[in-house]
């Protein structure tokens, strides 16, 4: 099976390399399982402050004045927030600052423009109105990392320690963020990273960053800030391979963090899965509802002791994200599901063993498929190998449901497939090769049905056979021993190639199934192993046919006995049908077997052919097959002892088919013959006589012997009937 493991070699190199389409296939098999079984939204202390179109509705289009940003960050610290974390950047200076607002006044050089102007840049800065709300409060500042250097670099609050490999040479450093103004960032009290992930299949936000790293320093992911700023913690710790009780697989990784009281497991880059629940809106809460004073109640219940995250719902401010769950969710929300799973320790799984038990289990099941296959046949192997890749997606399923565990089933599936088509195709180009051999070989001797019928159905080959009515034929040479001492061996197999082959084509052309060649004896039958309703009929169609040739190959001097000026100059045949049960099927050993016929009805076929002579009839047939085609024209030869049968069996001469049989020649013959039969049955021997005179008389040349021989029979009945 050279081709199903070449192709089983380039599904593994394919895993290996691990291109954008076949890792595109393992994320939505992931995103299908997250869609089936969401993780269960239970409420958790995560709230969403929703900047929704309510609130722009009731404070105006977005930016909005840092005035109403500040204002926000001390309701919010009002109704005790644990954290606030804003997913946005304030990386611009408030346009709508006072002092800003006077410089863009224009109206000409007059006493109270220059007043006014001198008023509005009196006026506290709302940036610096923004700055001193975040003083002591719990606010971490979102920044977007950029592929260039156009930003600077934020400020780092988080204290990052680390045990084994440092993360810096592990993460992909960024060059340059976009960050929110300096003094902002001074007094707050957290600065934590918005952007979510790379670009993964379909836009589906699956993993989002815990770590960044700008080469020279770590930062923490809004997410890991807001845990660490609610619990009061000054740094947080990451693991890597190297450190204290985690393996060193040679390939540097990031394999955890912790923070205050929680342990987040990570991807090799640093990366959490999100394990998405339904988009809920118990989550959020409209900033209008938060300044609302009739609606303080359910704001501090919304609030207090939570860890809030600041964001926008509103469509038209573009922060709209794909999940795994076919949902469009604000950007924020990604950030509050992930903490809501750091908290409830619902974590998916993507160990880094699981790659590697894919790729094995790839190995094993393409495998698996090319012995089956070789084994078993495609058949069973499909079964096999579907089976298996069932239980494959069935155990990967239930591995979710129970651990959370992300394993891919489908490219090992996939690829069992791959391999599956690739050794079947070579299977069946060999087969065919096959198949073709077995038609130049065998096809002089079975019919081309028994052919189809062996290549479709292999299992066919099998030792064995099966009882059913079947129409046996024996033919054989006249006078072979004569005209085999006057041609050379050369000679002799040429005779035979040119009298068995065209005899050989009127059996097969009737549908006839050649048994086997004796010398210059041909047996053949029919019903078998394609039922035939009239194989009795067509039995007696190839034989009149084989008669026919005969008589052509003779006329035409086809054996070259006249031009030779060989003493025997013409060739006659005999031949002998009986229908009767049989069994058939193939015989011998289960090294070499063929598909053949044995029974009683077999032995009396031969004993018939056998009787030709004696008859004087070139086309003998039993009782059973003139009943069985009763069209043809048959004249009875009486009964006839058989070797090895106790009683004579009645037999009858062939003389044509249904043309014949109406024929008025053959109506008077057979008037006068059947009178003849039933004289001598009587044993009334002036009658017989007679009648067989009678029968003479309007007898073609072709039944002179036949007649001859009969009155031989009828002569040693008289001698009998004088000595009894």
């Amino acid at each position: 099976m050279v081709a199903g493991m070449l192709s089983l070699a380039v599904m593994i190199g394919l895993r290996l390399a691990n291109p954008p389409f076949v890792e595109a296939v393992r994320e939505l098999t992931f995103d299908y399982y997250q869609r089936l079984w969401p993780r269960e939204y239970v409420p958790m202390p995560v709230r969403i402050v929703d900047i929704d179109d309510a609130a722009l509705a009731e404070y105006g289009q977005w930016p909005w004045p840092r005035t109403r940003i500040a204002a926000l960050v001390n309701r919010l610290s009002e109704l005790g927030a644990a954290s606030i974390s804003f997913d946005m950047v304030f990386s611009e200076p408030d346009r709508t600052s006072p002092g800003r607002f006077a410089e863009t006044l224009d109206y000409g050089a007059t006493l109270d423009a220059s007043r006014m102007k001198a008023l509005l840049s009196r006026l506290p800065d709302n940036d610096t109105v923004l700055a001193d709300a975040l003083v002591d409060k719990p606010v971490i500042l979102g920044f977007a990392t950029l592929t260039d250097r156009s930003g600077g670099m934020p400020l780092a609050k988080a204290g990052i320690a680390y045990g084994g490999t440092d993360p810096k040479s592990i993460l992909a450093p960024f060059p340059s963020a976009l960050i929110s103004l300096p003094e902002l960032q001074m007094t707050a009290a957290g600065t934590g990273g918005i952007s979510l992930s790379r670009a993964d299949t379909g836009g589906v936000v699956r993993r989002i960053p815990m770590l960044f790293s700008s080469g020279s320093q770590l930062y923490a992911s809004l997410s890991v800030e807001s845990l660490r700023i609610a619990q009061g913690a000054s740094g947080l710790l990451v693991r890597s391979t190297g450190a204290s009780g985690e393996a060193d697989t040679g390939k540097p990784a990031i394999t955890a963090m912790r923070i205050g009281a929680f342990t987040i497991p990570t991807t090799a880059a640093g990366e959490l899965w999100v394990h998405y629940s339904p988009d809920r809106r118990e989550r959020y809460i409209s900033v209008k509802d938060v300044f609302d004073p009739a609606k303080t109640p359910e704001a501090r219940t919304a609030v207090e002791g939570n860890i809030v995250f600041v964001g926008t719902s509103a469509v038209g401010l573009f922060d709209i994200r794909a999940t795994p769950l076919g949902e469009l969710v604000p950007g924020v929300s990604v950030h509050a599901q992930a903490v809501e799973q750091i908290i409830s320790g619902d974590f998916l799984s993507r160990p880094d063993w699981s790659e590697g038990l894919e790729i094995l289990i790839t190995l094993a099941l393409g495998l698996l498929v090319i012995v089956t296959l070789l084994l078993t046949g495609p058949v069973p192997s499909a079964l096999i190998g579907g089976v298996l890749a069932i239980s494959g997606v069935a155990i990967a399923i239930a591995t979710f449901r129970q651990n959370a565990l992300l394993i891919d089933p489908i490219y090992p599936s996939l690829s069992s497939l791959v391999v599956y088509g690739a050794a079947t195709l070579q299977q069946y180009i060999v087969s065919e090769r096959e198949k073709r051999f077995v038609r130049r070989a065998f096809g002089q001797y079975l019919a081309p049905e028994l052919l189809s019928q062996l290549e479709s159905q292999p299992d066919a080959m099998r030792l064995g056979g099966d009882m059913r009515p079947l129409s046996i034929m024996f033919m054989d040479v006249r006078g072979f021993t004569p005209i085999s001492e006057m041609l050379s061996p050369q000679d002799l197999v040429q005779f035979l190639n040119t009298l068995l082959s065209p005899l050989s084509d009127a059996i097969q052309n009737e549908a006839g199934t050649i048994d086997k060649y004796i010398g210059d004896s041909i047996m053949a039958f029919w019903n078998a192993p394609l039922e035939t309703p009239d194989h009795a009929a067509r039995a007696c169609r190839a034989a009149l046919r084989m008669r026919e040739i005969v008589k052509e190959l003779n006329e035409a001097d086809a054996f070259g006995f006249k031009a030779g000026g060989k003493p025997i100059q013409s060739v006659q045949i005999g031949v002998g049908l009986n229908s009767g049960p049989a069994c058939v099927g193939n015989m011998g050993s289960n090294r070499r077997f063929n598909y053949s016929v044995v029974g009683d009805a077999v032995n009396v076929a031969a004993r018939i052919e056998s009787s030709c002579k004696p008859v004087g009839s070139d086309l003998l047939v039993s009782q059973e097959t003139a009943r069985a085609a009763p069209g043809f024209a048959f004249l009875e030869a009486g009964e006839i002892p058989l070797k090895g049968k106790s009683a004579p069996v009645v037999l009858y001469a062939l003389l044509g088919a249904e043309d014949v049989a109406r024929s008025p020649a053959f109506l008077a013959l057979r008037a006068r013959h059947e009178k003849l039969v039933a004289a001598w049955r009587r044993k009334d021997m002036a009658a017989a006589h007679g009648a067989l005179d009678a029968c003479r008389a309007a007898a073609p040349p072709d039944l002179i012997a036949f007649y001859e021989r009969f009155g031989e029979r009828l002569a040693t009945m008289e001698e009998s009937l004088r000595t009894a």
